[in-house]
């Protein structure tokens, strides 16, 4: 009765278009006043409070300023002219600069459509000169931005961490070797695409040393960010929330005073747009968390688990109907959310079957995170939509190849858990 009124009543609201983390909380005063035996009423406000009372969760706005204030402040172009240094020159070298600029902002960021924002609004017009069709470089943007919830710092991995009561220093770790992977795909599936390209022009300077010099001297204040918020994190000198807030004085200090891309009359816009945006996603922890607490007093992942498990007692199957289920969620449902509903309901049963709860998290993660190039909710197809102006038809379509790509990485991710424990474990 109480799963049947929670999930008709999210669903319903969520057909409406109702701001998903209104959905949650709707849906939990739904079962509190209309199903037998619900909980009592004090528990949505006491899951609200205990939900935005965590010191780890502070990390998520800061990371988000950070984040805001590094894209204005001229890093992602100085990153893009590194990348262009190292592998411009190449056949289809623009397309690896556009994955690899993706992975050091990735690093910066820590968000998957701020890096769509940052490196697709200096590659995909720079792409389209060089003759590389803006359907292509779109599709390539939106894909490889996925990398920005995978390399450290990543938002949804703290979400993760505080949810699950895992170590976010571990995940930041277990995220990285994947996350070179899908990069290293990307590359590869660009170069297989563009074999018989012959309109596309390379960078018209050979590889020099002194270029690579000079742009390394241009970025080395960007470079440096992941160096100092890992650094200080894995030496023990801050935990990730304190690094948030390294990295916004850091980011504040440069655009304002080494690189001057940033003026003081800024500042109120690049807080005002990263207070609108950590708010959403607090919103929708804290209304998330007291949904997971009516799913868990249902007993609704038991259940499940139960269901799973009576499937069949394969761990190979149950884990791929796992990574089917998150595949969907991730096509329907925002990415923070979907982790802190899905977490409780989900982590019993991979436990169950001997997954380390960090492993898990990067399949979780992974899961979600290609959910940011699947429509209808693929927010990175609407970024990039938004700047390239292909229609989110024509930009879904061309993504396919890369999406067969990630599947193939998140099957590897998923049964070669050595992938995302081999960092962390050193640690």
């Amino acid at each position: 009765m109480i799963a049947t009124i929670l999930f008709s009543s999210l669903a319903g609201l969520l057909f409406f278009s109702v701001p998903i983390g209104v959905c949650l909380g709707l849906a939990t005063m739904a079962v509190i006043f209309f199903a037998d035996g619900g909980p009592p009423a004090v528990i949505l406000a006491r899951s609200v409070v205990t939900g935005a009372d965590s010191f780890p969760l502070i990390a998520v706005p800061l990371f988000v300023l950070a984040g805001d204030l590094m894209q204005h402040g001229g890093m992602s172009r100085r990153i893009v002219g590194f990348a262009n240094s190292l592998v411009g020159h190449i056949r289809a070298g623009l397309a690896y600069v556009n994955v690899l600029a993706c992975v050091f902002f990735a690093a910066i960021s820590g968000s998957s459509p701020a890096t769509v924002a940052a490196i697709g609004s200096n590659m995909i017009p720079e792409m389209e000169k060089a003759g590389y069709s803006r359907r292509f470089s779109s599709a390539l943007t939106a894909s490889s931005g996925m990398i920005g919830v995978m390399i450290p710092p990543s938002i949804p991995f703290i979400i993760y961490g505080v949810t699950a009561e895992v170590s976010i220093g571990k995940l930041f770790l277990a995220g990285v070797v994947p996350g070179i992977l899908f990069a290293v795909m990307f590359m590869a599936v660009a170069r297989f695409i563009l074999r018989k390209e012959t309109t596309i022009t390379e960078t018209s300077e050979a590889f020099s040393g002194g270029t690579v010099l000079s742009t390394f001297r241009s970025s080395f204040w960007a470079l440096l960010v992941p160096v100092i918020i890992l650094g200080g994190i894995y030496s023990g000198m801050f935990t990730p929330t304190e690094a948030g807030a390294v990295a916004v004085v850091y980011a504040a200090f440069v655009g304002l005073f080494v690189y001057r891309d940033i003026r003081l009359s800024q500042l109120p816009d690049i807080l005002a747009q990263s207070a609108l945006t950590s708010g959403t996603i607090l919103i929708l922890v804290i209304m998330a968390t007291a949904f997971g607490r009516v799913v868990t007093l249902a007993q609704i992942p038991t259940q499940l688990a139960e269901a799973i498990t009576s499937f069949s007692s394969n761990p190979i199957l149950i884990l791929l109907l796992i990574n089917l289920l998150l595949l969907v969620i991730g096509m329907f449902m925002e990415t923070i959310s979907s982790i802190i509903i899905m977490t409780p309901i989900l982590l019993p049963v991979a436990t169950a079957l001997g997954v380390d709860p960090i492993v898990f998290g990067v399949i979780l993660t992974v899961n979600l995170a290609i959910g940011f190039c699947t429509p209808p909710l693929g927010v990175n197809l609407f970024v990039a939509s938004g700047i390239s102006g292909v229609s989110i038809e024509r930009l879904s379509l061309a993504i396919l190849p890369f999406f067969v790509g990630m599947l193939v990485l998140l099957l590897l991710v998923t049964y070669v858990p050595a992938l995302s424990l081999a960092l962390p474990s050193l640690w």
